[in-house]
């Protein structure tokens, strides 16, 4: 357990909002760049292949192919600098670190796209050529 006090001081430095998103996701990190006295918002889309950390000092790297070269940055998760953060899709996988991707070239680096469940389907009425079961003409 972390000291109560490191603890309240960090409480007042990290984000309120936290974007929820898991290893294997692609996100579009919204990167606040300066230049001169202007500033605009950068994206950096890529796959999240690692977090790492707790409190103000977590972080999270994502990876991106550029002109055929993998690039990684890792971001502070509770840094000014970080406009915002996007899940775009959820990928399938079953590691808590991505690491072998940077091995992996063409479409083998691509992961399969984890979906989600919002809720059941009951169907009003049965599909067409349904014949009942014993079970179902006895409740009725």
């Amino acid at each position: 357990m972390r000291n109560r006090l490191i603890q309240a001081v960090e409480a007042s430095h990290q984000k309120s909002s936290k974007t929820q998103f898991v290893i294997g996701d692609t996100v579009e990190v919204g990167v606040r760049i300066v230049e001169g006295d202007k500033e605009r918002v950068q994206p950096f889309i890529g796959v999240v292949i690692g977090q790492r950390g707790a409190g103000t000092s977590a972080t999270f790297t994502v990876r991106r192919i550029v002109n055929n070269e993998g690039v990684e940055r890792t971001f502070p998760s509770h840094s000014p600098r970080v406009a915002h953060i996007e899940v775009i899709r959820h990928g399938k996988v079953r590691r808590s670190k991505l690491y072998f991707l940077r091995d992996r070239v063409g479409k083998a680096r691509k992961l399969a796209e984890r979906r989600e469940i919002t809720g059941e389907a009951t169907p009003e009425k049965p599909p067409a050529g349904h014949k009942p079961r014993a079970a179902e003409l006895a409740s009725v």
